[in-house]
């Protein structure tokens, strides 16, 4: 008998069964200064029974609590319990008869896990200093007292106060009819998860891309930003074939500093990516496809706990490639699959096979845990099985129909398995069984009939790369036209035990060491890093100070300790860990041991 219940999301303290929080009001001062937001979230709150409820229950992360009211101004009575480790602290607030309204009175503290408050020097134009959030998975809870769970869906309107000549952006619509210097309006018509609230203030230029997209960043970005960016309103209209309508508005992205631990966040409105996708060639784009494929899978269906992740990250996944397959061809997107599969199956060799299930099984974890290659990769590899059992005309008439069934709504993995027996199983019961979707869910390891993906783009990087392990010089290797795709191919297939001298030659000829390509450069650092190639770790070091991504940093500096570098690892961390955003600084603490 499974302990867990899973329609109960164990990473927050709301009481929605009880009453829910549907809207809010935000007033915030922003101050560079104290490092704190100050002011108020109004919360519009909706009993969820006749028998009206005594308290409302909210989710919290070293907020200080000034005072709490009502519409009509009387103090509520409230508690605030002592912080857990990862779920902070639970905040009760004693209601008073039916009123609708709950006015809490708050600041954040200068360490709030979901904000990251840079100095000038920290950016790229210097002058001013910056801020931006990062709520997803359960940090919105450090910047708004909210009922901080992802089946919690509110609108929100927001005033926000600004020091002078800086601007600030938010996951919501721009709504400044009326002007005043420094004060920045925002609505949200669409009920968002509270993981998607976003903010931003700095020096920010913006341009257009598109009827309905753009790109805001430090003005010395902007022009290399709006040209990288350049095909979005191309993928909007491609996804909107497959998935029907945009329903958010405007999609904008703003490209934030390098200190941004992941590669992208799919706010509404406002997706942020980071800078280490500005290659100058369109190679790594493919993650503002990721982004906006999340405004149907993610944004318009969303999973209702951190266990049912896959729901968003594997569908996304899958529909990004479709993306990638529309505007730049058959080619990369098989390329992108077969790499996606290579990072998966070394996933494999170090997960423990109760966790190799596309749920997550986070209930009494951190719910950062949940952000894995079996909730995006292996939950990828399911829909492409799906999709190749049916047929991709079939295929894409449930995928459509899934998404308007389930719009603006969170769902669980049973939520999906009860609609897929009722859909799926039925309509194409000669194509796929009961047994072998519930093994592609709840199963370990690959199902026994999957096929792994292939393409043919990659004979020629097997057949150079077989000919250079053979003793040929890499200058007599034939790699014209190769992409970045190529390149990672090669390098994280290479065996695991190579020579230095090999390896220093390799780089003489394709100067890998000054790749200005992240991805390139991280396959290559993590290469010469296990095989003890000291030439690189000046550049390793250098690497690791510029960006704070967690995809990179965390596994290079798990490289350095593995090679017997732990005293060079701890000396770059300690230099490099104020500029890392505070959501990834607990998950490297724990990798690089002072």
């Amino acid at each position: 008998m499974n302990q867990f219940d899973f329609t109960h999301d164990y990473h927050s303290y709301a009481n929605t069964n009880e009453v829910k929080v549907t809207h809010f009001d935000l007033a915030l001062a922003i101050s560079f200064d104290k490092k704190e937001l100050s002011g108020y979230a109004n919360l519009a709150i909706e009993h969820q029974s006749e028998q009206l409820a005594t308290q409302l229950v909210l989710d919290t992360r070293d907020l200080l609590i000034d005072r709490i009211e009502n519409s009509q101004g009387q103090s509520l009575n409230f508690t605030l319990d002592e912080a857990d480790d990862i779920l902070g602290s639970r905040l009760a607030v004693d209601l008073i008869g039916d009123d609708i309204w709950v006015k809490i009175y708050y600041k954040t503290s200068p360490q709030a896990e979901g904000l990251q408050w840079l100095t000038p020097a920290q950016t790229s134009g210097k002058k001013q200093p910056y801020l931006f959030s990062q709520s997803q998975p359960i940090n919105a809870r450090s910047w708004i007292p909210l009922q901080d769970s992802p089946k919690a869906r509110v609108t929100f309107n927001a005033k926000v106060m600004a020091p002078q000549n800086m601007s600030v952006v938010m996951c919501a619509e721009s709504n400044n009819e009326i002007e005043y210097p420094g004060v920045f309006m925002f609505r949200m018509p669409e009920p968002i998860p509270t993981h998607l609230m976003a903010i931003a203030c700095g020096d920010l230029a913006f341009k257009a891309i598109g009827e309905r997209s753009g790109v805001y960043t430090e003005p010395s970005m902007l022009e290399a930003c709006a040209k990288e960016f350049e095909d979005t309103e191309q993928m909007i209209n491609i996804a909107e074939s497959l998935l029907g309508p945009y329903r958010w508005g405007r999609y904008d992205m703003i490209v934030l500093p390098p200190s941004f631990p992941f590669g992208g966040m799919e706010n509404p409105r406002l997706a942020f990516m980071t800078p280490t996708l500005i290659a100058g060639d369109k190679s790594l784009v493919s993650t503002v496809a990721h982004e906006l494929a999340h405004s149907w899978t993610g944004n318009l269906v969303s999973n209702a706990t951190w266990r049912d992740l896959w729901l968003n990250e594997g569908f996304t996944t899958y529909f990004t490639n479709r993306i990638v397959e529309a505007v730049y061809g058959k080619e990369m997107a098989e390329l992108e699959v077969v790499l996606e599969y290579g990072r998966l199956m070394e996933e494999f060799k170090i997960m423990p096979v109760e966790k190799q299930t596309v749920t997550a099984n986070v209930q009494t974890e951190d719910p950062n845990n949940a952000f894995d290659r079996f909730t995006y990769d292996k939950a990828s590899m399911f829909v492409h099985d799906l999709e190749r059992r049916l047929g991709r005309e079939d295929f894409d008439k449930f995928l459509l129909t899934y998404v308007e069934h389930f719009a603006f709504t969170a769902i669980t993995t049973e939520d999906f398995i009860t609609y897929a027996k009722q859909t799926l199983l039925v309509d194409h019961s000669d194509k796929i069984s009961e047994a072998e979707l519930l093994e592609w869910i709840h199963g370990t390891g690959m199902p026994s009939w999957f096929v792994a993906p292939t393409s043919s783009s990659l004979e020629k990087v097997i057949e150079q790369q077989k000919l250079w392990l053979d003793g040929a010089n890499a200058t007599a290797l034939t790699v014209e036209g190769w992409s970045v795709h190529h390149w990672q191919y090669f390098l994280t297939t290479l065996p695991e035990k190579l020579t230095v001298t090999k390896l220093l030659e390799l780089d003489s000829c394709f100067a890998f060491t000054e790749s200005k390509n992240a991805e390139i450069a991280f396959a290559w650092f993590t290469v010469a890093v296990r095989n003890n190639v000291e030439q690189v770790l000046e550049a390793v070091a250098a690497y690791l100070k510029a960006i704070g991504r967690g995809k990179f940093v965390k596994p290079l500096y798990k490289s350095l300790i593995d090679a017997g570098y732990s005293t060079l690892a701890n000396e770059i961390y300690q230099d490099a860990r104020t500029g890392y955003h505070p959501s990834i600084v607990g998950m490297l603490d724990d990798i690089v041991k002072s």
